[in-house]
């Protein structure tokens, strides 16, 4: 902004010099004119008097002539006679004016028309954020001056994703669809953002979008996914199989999200052999582990509360520590729940701590590590947050520092 306001001041100082020039030349042309009145009433005394001295007999008739012709050549050396006269009321007053209004009317038409504002963000755009609040802020502040930028309002949806924000995620996938049609992977996404804001319960217009987006590309993967965690839920696992296995032709077998999807086909194809008609309760719930498991792994965490937020929460307040993939669902591969009384404490992740059995945290090379804190008992509506830490699976024996002084 200083480089801005730099430029504009030198720009007024150009149009008032513009606007000062004819006045500092009036007033020049001015001096002259006024000069030659004086030289021309010099003159016409001087004729005055050899006139009376001829009279007198003090000089004769061509002594006069001669005196008139001296006179006339001085008032012509002295007086340049071809200039026409000048009007010095409006040639200054005028200029005058409006160099003096310019600068006010000018500073007042732009804090009105002009774009400051969007100036000083163009400016802070240019600097990499340092943290997923700031760039949060940045594409918040972008919207509000650039209503009608759909990839702003696409990439904070995002970022709000990202950072377990799902209310005000739809909000914004709703108005990216409102500007560029309901096209299917964002009413994907739109149905994801709405499927965690209300708490990972499934719902009649949560169906209507999907099928929407099915209908339009029946290997979008986000409503895949989706139809298939809604019907495992449901008990109905020959869905959740299918929606599962169309997913898995569209996601390269080298993906982490690909053994993660594979287990759930495994999981529900198990639920379905043992009892078709189970219900929540009788599914399985703590699968049997494998032979691939790393008895050796912990991820050690240390999890506190800032002293700043620690006033404003209540010991039964839950805490939930999650793992989840860098790349891949943001689904949490692992997770543990606490309550504020317990903190500060150290949490250790291992492999039992999996949630899908055949997707362990050993394997998983890039994690991402986060605390939230929710005093609705709601994992997706926590009012308070960590920074996400990223942690390296094979990197076990330094404990990773989670801090949770972040109002969402």
């Amino acid at each position: 902004m200083t480089q801005f306001w730099i430029f504009a001041v030198l720009l007024l100082l150009i149009a008032l010099l513009l606007l000062l020039v004819p006045v500092l030349r009036v007033r020049k042309d001015q001096t002259e004119e006024d000069r030659t009145a004086l030289n021309i009433a010099l003159y016409e005394e001087h004729i005055a008097e050899l006139e009376a001295q001829h009279v007198s007999g003090a000089l004769s008739a061509e002594q006069l002539a001669e005196g008139r012709l001296e006179a006339d050549r001085e008032l012509l050396n002295d007086t340049d006679m071809g200039r026409p006269k000048q009007s010095a009321n409006l040639g200054s007053a005028l200029p005058l004016i409006a160099a003096l209004l310019v600068p006010v009317v000018g500073l007042g038409l732009y804090f009105h028309w002009g774009s400051s504002d969007k100036v000083a963000l163009t400016l802070s755009l240019k600097e990499q954020p340092k943290t997923a609040e700031e760039m949060i802020a940045r594409l918040e502040e972008t919207v509000r001056l650039q209503p009608d930028s759909v990839d702003a309002w696409y990439f904070l949806a995002r970022t709000y994703m990202g950072e377990q924000r799902p209310k005000e995620a739809a909000q914004a996938y709703e108005k990216t669809i409102d500007m560029v049609g309901r096209q299917p992977d964002l009413l994907g996404q739109l149905a994801q953002a709405l499927y965690f804001a209300n708490g990972s319960q499934w719902s009649q217009s949560l169906q209507d979008i999907v099928d929407e987006a099915l209908n339009q590309d029946p290997n979008e993967a986000t409503s895949l996914g989706l139809v298939g965690i809604a019907a495992f839920e449901d008990q109905r696992f020959q869905d959740a199989i299918d929606a599962w296995t169309q997913l898995l032709k569209g996601i390269d077998p080298q993906d982490p999200s690909y053994a993660a999807i594979q287990t759930g086909i495994e999981r529900a194809r198990t639920s379905l052999a043992n009892n078709p008609q189970a219900s929540a309760a009788q599914a399985p719930q703590e699968p049997v582990a494998d032979a691939t498991d790393n008895s050796d792994f912990q991820l050690r965490i240390d999890v506190s509360i800032s002293p700043e937020l620690a006033q404003q929460m209540s010991a039964s307040d839950t805490v939930y520590v999650f793992a989840r993939a860098a790349e891949g669902p943001p689904m949490p591969l692992a997770a543990k729940r606490l309550t504020v009384a317990q903190l500060p404490t150290q949490v250790v992740l291992t492999d039992a701590d999996s949630l899908l059995p055949q997707l362990k945290l050993s394997s998983v090379g890039q994690l991402k590590l986060q605390v939230s804190v929710s005093n609705t008992d709601n994992a997706m509506d926590a009012q308070w947050s960590s920074e996400s830490v990223a942690a390296q699976a094979a990197d076990t024996q330094a404990p990773y520092a989670l801090v949770v002084d972040q109002t969402k």
